[in-house]
């Protein structure tokens, strides 16, 4: 039993997460649907990123779906009510949706940045094939990376000296375990640092790609950098807080005195950042499908075909029903 209680976490937790994983299920899961529709369109239309952004949205769907269960949990201030093996699920998915979502974004910022700086080579990395392939691959990656969670206890009972009362902590311990340790250290860089510098790398030559070209509007060019730098902007507010967070805990925790305040303090900040990054759920399918002309046209032609309000005959439906072949940030005028 741990009496490692943080009393001030808990009465944080208690107002914090609920709201913003309240507002996350509300959001993302009908967003998330949405995209999965809009991107299954693309995909058929022979559109490669199409693929990425299913994976994407996919992966934000299953964790927005175990958020109901960490809101219960935030809702008891960290007391977890269900079995064990509800609890390995949730942190599975959790960490699965981290790190599949990082390595989803880095595929499509490079087959963006190969369809606009390097329009005329590399034409098999941007086949449906082979982000077929490589979607694949990564899923199986990550489920076995993120397998250890189900084999090792996540559970662990938490005494409270201020409440004198029991807790049932959910996978985040305090302090970490050693090979939760380990395993920080070798996701943070493999799963965060390098596609952060993959992304940010192609975005920054996508940018000089769309400023250089003269058959860009100014208005259109003005358009689209606002929309790389609030991708990239998404990604480092969503991701970074963690990460410095989860690093500043695993050196923290390595060989310290349970008592000691600045790890106590470092806990209770980088559970603020998890909360933070339940947000890319949002911003994923706005930025990737919903804030595009096509986008949005798809949605509205899947919802106009579900509400009966398309008469149209059925071989007419289906071609409106697939009027996107564009790519999602629309750079299709630069290639």
């Amino acid at each position: 039993m741990n009496s490692t209680c943080i009393d001030e976490q808990h009465d944080l937790d208690h107002y914090l997460f609920p709201v913003v994983y309240v507002f996350v299920v509300i959001v993302s899961i009908p967003a998330n649907i949405g995209s999965l529709c809009v991107s299954f369109l693309q995909a058929k239309q022979e559109n490669e990123l199409g693929i990425y952004l299913f994976s994407l949205s996919l992966s934000d769907l299953l964790y927005a779906s175990t958020l109901p269960l960490w809101i219960n949990y935030t809702w008891n201030r960290d007391n977890w009510t269900f079995s064990p093996a509800l609890c390995k699920g949730s942190a599975f998915f959790m960490y699965l949706n981290f790190y599949s979502s990082t390595a989803f974004l880095t595929c499509i910022a490079i087959d963006r940045c190969l369809a606009v700086v390097y329009p005329l080579r590399f034409f098999f990395l941007r086949s449906r094939k082979c982000a077929f392939v490589v979607s694949l691959t990564i899923w199986v990656l990550e489920t076995i990376l993120n397998a250890v969670i189900l084999w090792e206890d996540e559970t662990a009972v938490e005494y409270c000296d201020a409440k004198k009362s029991n807790f049932t902590l959910c996978y985040d311990k305090y302090p970490l375990e050693n090979w939760q340790i380990r395993f920080n250290f070798a996701r943070t860089c493999i799963g965060y640092i390098i596609p952060l510098v993959v992304i940010m790398t192609c975005n920054k030559k996508v940018y000089q790609a769309v400023r250089q070209n003269q058959a860009t509007e100014n208005r259109e060019k003005k358009r689209i950098i606002k929309l790389l730098i609030c991708i990239t902007l998404t990604f480092i507010l969503c991701f970074t807080p963690f990460h410095v967070m989860l690093l500043i805990r695993s050196i923290l925790e390595h060989d310290m005195n349970l008592k000691e305040q600045s790890g106590k303090q470092s806990y209770k900040i980088y559970r603020i950042t998890v909360a933070l990054t339940s947000l890319n759920c949002v911003a994923d399918p706005i930025l990737y499908c919903f804030i595009t002309e096509t986008g949005r046209s798809d949605m509205w032609n899947i919802l106009k075909f579900f509400t009966g309000r398309l008469n149209k005959p059925k071989r007419q439906r289906k071609s409106v029903l697939s009027v996107s072949a564009k790519d999602t940030i629309e750079l299709d005028i630069l290639e």
